[in-house]
Order: C-alpha cells, then sequence, then structure tokens
C-alpha cells in the first residue's frame, strides 16, 4: 500500500519548498481555470441551445402562419376570379336577352306591319272590286236611265203631241220644281245648323255691343246729377279731411264726384234704389245746411225708411188698382221696386200695370179667370227686381220667387213663358205673352216716337208686298212679328220656305230695327161647298 503523506506534512513540505507551493498553486490555479471555462461554455452553448431551438420555432411559426396567408390569398383571389367571371358571365347573359327581347319585339313589329300592309292589300282589293262593280252598276244605271229617257220622251211626244222644244221645256219646270224641293230642304237644313252656331255668335255680338255702349249706357243710368247754389257748399259737403263726404258714400253706398261738375254734384250708382236715397238725402242736408257725420247717418236713415214705406205703398196701390188681394208682401215689395227698373225707357212698374190689364181684357174675352190673368201680367217681370243680385233671366228668376211665396203652378209657367224661355203650354201662358208685347210694343212706350213705327211698319210691309204670290201682309206688335198670307195656288211650301228667307234677309238688310223681326209666312188652302 502506497503511503499516504499527512497533513501536517504536506504543509510542512509546502511551507519549507517555495516553488513547490506555487507550482501547486498554478495546478489548482489551472484546475478551477477549466472547471470555470468549462461551466463558462457549457452555460453559452446552453443559451445558443435555448436560442436556436426558439428561433425554429418561430420560423415554423411564420411558416405555417406564410403558408395560411397564401392559403387565403389563394381562396381570396380564387374567390374575386370567381366572382369577376360570374359578373361578366350575367352581364353577357343580359346582353344577350335584351337583344333577344329586341329582336323578338322587331320580329313581332316586322310580322305585325307584314299583317297590316296584308290587310290594306285586301282591302284596297276589295274596295277595287267594290269599285269596279259599282262602276258597271253606274254604266247599267246610265244605260237604262238613257234608255227611259228616250222612251219617256217618245211616249211624251207620241200622247202629247208636242214638239222637242215644247217637251224640253215642261222636262225643265219639273226639274225646276226638283231643285226647289231639294233647295229648300238644304236651307232648312243649313238653318238648323246655323240655330246651333247662333247662340255663340250671338253672345259675341253682345258683347261687342257691351264694349261700344258701356260709357253712354253707364253714365246714363249710374248718375244723378245734383245742383248746389255755390261751390262754397262743395267744401262743406267734403267737410274737414273729408270725413263728410266719406261718411255720405258710406252711408249710402254710392260715390260723390264734386270736381268734375261746376255748381253742381254727380252722384254715381249702380243700383237705382240707392241711387234714389242718396239723391233725396243729399237734397235735404243741402236744404237743411247741417253736413256733419251724424246728421248725415240720421237723414240717410230717414230717407231709406221713408223709401221703403214708398215702395211698399207702391207696391199696394198697384194691387189695390187692379182689385188683385191675397199677394205676399214681399211680391209686394218687389212690385213697388219696379218703379226704379226701366227697359228702354219704358218704367217697369207701369208696364206690369198695363200688361196686367191687358191680360184681364183678353182673359175675359176668352172665357178665363181675369183676376188670374192680372195677378200673373202683373208678376210677369217681377224678376228684374233682383236681378242685380242673382243672375240668370229675369223670368225664371220671376218664377223662382213666385214659386217660393206660393202662387200657382199657372202663374209660374206662364212668367218662365213669356219670353220663350220654355214653350208656353197654358192659355193664360199666351195671354200674358201677347199682353206683354203689346205694352213693351205700343208706340211711345219705349222712347220711340209714333212716326218712327210707323214708318217701320210701312217699309216691312211694302217689302213683304213686293213678292210675287203674296197676297197681304201684316206686321204686328210694334213690327217685331210679320206675318204674310200667301197664294196656295202660286206659292207651294218649299216656296213658302224659299220666301221667308228671302224677306228675312231683306228686311235685316234695309230696315234698322232693335231685337229681332219673327216673319211668318202662311199657306192656307181651303175647300168650300154647300149642301142643299
Amino acid at each position: 500500500m502506497e503511503k499516504v503523506l499527512e497533513p501536517s506534512v504536506l504543509e510542512d513540505l509546502i511551507v519549507r519548498s517555495p516553488i513547490l507551493s506555487c507550482m501547486l498553486l498554478l495546478v489548482m490555479g489551472l484546475i478551477i481555470g477549466v472547471v470555470v471555462v468549462a461551466l463558462i461554455y457549457k452555460k453559452k452553448f446552453g443559451n445558443v441551445n435555448a436560442k436556436l431551438s426558439n428561433m425554429l420555432q418561430e420560423a415554423k411559426k411564420e411558416a405555417e402562419l406564410i403558408t395560411k396567408e397564401a392559403s387565403i390569398e389563394k381562396k381570396g383571389l380564387i374567390l374575386r376570379v370567381k366572382a369577376e367571371l360570374e359578373k361578366e358571365s350575367n352581364e353577357k347573359r343580359s346582353e344577350l336577352q335584351a337583344l333577344e327581347k329586341r329582336l323578338v319585339s322587331k320580329e313581332e313589329a316586322l310580322e305585325n306591319k307584314y299583317a297590316g300592309l296584308e290587310r290594306k292589300e285586301n282591302d284596297f282589293r276589295n274596295k277595287e272590286t267594290k269599285l269596279s262593280e259599282r262602276e258597271k252598276e253606274s254604266l247599267k244605271i246610265k244605260e237604262e236611265l238613257q234608255k227611259n229617257y228616250e222612251k219617256s220622251k217618245a211616249q211624251l211626244l207620241n200622247i202629247a203631241r208636242l214638239t222637242q222644244e215644247e217637251a224640253a221645256d215642261r222636262i225643265i219646270k219639273l226639274l225646276d220644281k226638283e231643285l226647289e224641293a231639294e233647295k229648300a230642304a238644304k236651307i232648312r237644313k243649313s238653318e238648323a245648323e246655323v240655330k246651333l252656331l247662333s247662340e255663340k255668335k250671338a253672345r259675341n255680338i253682345v258683347v261687342l255691343a257691351i264694349q261700344r255702349q258701356a260709357i253712354d249706357q253707364s253714365q246714363e243710368h249710374s248718375t244723378k246729377l245734383i245742383p248746389i247754389a255755390n261751390d262754397e257748399m262743395k267744401g262743406r259737403i267734403i267737410g274737414r279731411d273729408g270725413r263728410n263726404i266719406r261718411a255720405f258714400e258710406q252711408a249710402c253706398g254710392v260715390d260723390l264726384i264734386i270736381d268734375d261738375t261746376p255748381d253742381a254734384i254727380l252722384i254715381s250708382c249702380f243700383d237705382p234704389i240707392r241711387k234714389h236715397i242718396a239723391k233725396i238725402a243729399l237734397e235735404r242736408l243741402l236744404q237743411d245746411g247741417r253736413i256733419h257725420p251724424s246728421r248725415i247717418e240720421e237723414v240717410v236713415n230717414k230717407v231709406r225708411k221713408d223709401t221703403g214705406i214708398a215702395i211698399r205703398d207702391a207696391g199696394e196701390a198697384a194691387v189695390v188698382d187692379l182689385g188683385l188681394s191675397t199677394i205676399h208682401p214681399e211680391l209686394v215689395k218687389l212690385i213697388g221696386q219696379l218703379q226704379f227698373r226701366f227697359s228702354y225707357g219704358q218704367q217697369q212698374l207701369q208696364h206690369s200695370i198695363e200688361t196686367a190689364q191687358l191680360s184681364g181684357v183678353m182673359a175675359s174675352e176668352l172665357g178665363i179667370d181675369p183676376k188670374m190673368a192680372k195677378r200673373a201680367g202683373l208678376l210677369h217681370d217681377i224678376g228684374k227686381a233682383v236681378t242685380h243680385e242673382i243672375e240668370g233671366s229675369h223670368a225664371m228668376i220671376g218664377a223662382d220667387i213666385c214659386k217660393k211665396y206660393g202662387e200657382s203652378i199657372d202663374i209660374e209657367h206662364a212668367i218662365r213663358a213669356h219670353h220663350q224661355d220654355i214653350e208656353p203650354r197654358t192659355v193664360l201662358a199666351f195671354i200674358v205673352e201677347a199682353a206683354d208685347a203689346m205694352s213693351g210694343g205700343r208706340p211711345g212706350a219705349r222712347s220711340k216716337t209714333e212716326a218712327d213705327y210707323v214708318q217701320r211698319l210701312e217699309k216691312i210691309e211694302e217689302i213683304c208686298q213686293s213678292y210675287k204670290g203674296v197676297q197681304r201682309s201684316y206686321a204686328v206688335q210694334a213690327g217685331r212679328d210679320v206675318r204674310i198670307l200667301v197664294d196656295p195656288q202660286k206659292i207651294n211650301d218649299d216656296q213658302a220656305t224659299l220666301l221667308a228667307r228671302d224677306i228675312s234677309k231683306r228686311i235685316t238688310d234695309e230696315v234698322q230695327f232693335p231685337g229681332q223681326i219673327k216673319v211668318n209666312v202662311i199657306r192656307e188652302f181651303r175647300v168650300v161647298d154647300f149642301a142643299q
């Protein structure tokens, strides 16, 4: 066995030998350094391996991510390409469908056009065939007529033993008669057509007449001139800041024109009753001399009340004078208002009274109740009292008012029919119509002189008598109705139609008259025999 040195011995050797101790220290240092280096290298290599393993794992993950992204991009690209291809295919499909529809529509249009052309061609052929057939028929008819003509001509020459010229004259006369009948028929047809268009033309004529005469007529019928003593009264009527004139115009519903006419005041208003009230009130104010708003209102109210009483009294007086009773108070008031209405210068209250009196006389002669006839005559123009308030014909308005206040159906019908707005159906309606025409047509009734009426009647009768075949002629109703009696041996029905037209045209050209003139051609054939 080897001999082991004791520690004490080694310590002695080290202490005694410095070289040995150095070497020993060196060896120990080397061993420690190797161990330390080995440990360091081991630690470094361990960190490197860990990093390498981490890098490998990260690389694997990135590779997987790249692979996934690549696959996703590949799928997206595929989807995009697929969508684009589908879109292009849809667009091409739509274009093809649209093109197909256009082709189909064009094909249908061509087919329809072709079918239309075929129909037109067939129609043309049918018409051509019919024309050819008609031409053949017309040629046959012409030949037959020629044969019949020659045959009739020969028969006439043989039977009547007439020369060719005499036969031709007779044929011409027969043809003239046929032409007269055709001409009369055409005139009747033309008159019917003209009647349809006459209303429009009549409206244009009325509008033109209104445009020409509106200023003169409105000045004549809508103004009233009130003379004053001096121009100082104008200032008093106007008042301070115009308060008097404003109060007067507002109370009366009229316009006062002061500056245009010297020493006079002009009252302007379309309503004759308000104009009358303003006239009386202004005259009383000028006479009294006290002119201020309260006095103006007091005077105007009093005059309005007095005028209402005067209107009612006038209506009651007309009713009493005619011997009538039980007329509604509102109708009595409207009758009184007719004194402020004029037609061609004729006061309508007086006209209504005259019509009532004439209606009563004629009704008595015909065996009809004269009181009913007077009642209808008095009320026939009552619509004129409110025509400025209600639109329409005064005959229709008056009939509606009488119906409202309990008048009988016969009176209502007579009022509606007195201007031919409806066809008269009762004897009373004809009586009122005739009485109205007589009152309005008498000489002097409507601002015309007797000489004018006589001259016009003579001219009309002279025109009528100038025609061949006219026996007698009468102009009645102040020349608004002409009755012509003709010889039935010389004038037939067709010639009577032509005669009425010719006379109407000549009267229109040569005679001046208001309104219209009715031309009646009367052809009457009577045969009288006696039994013995």
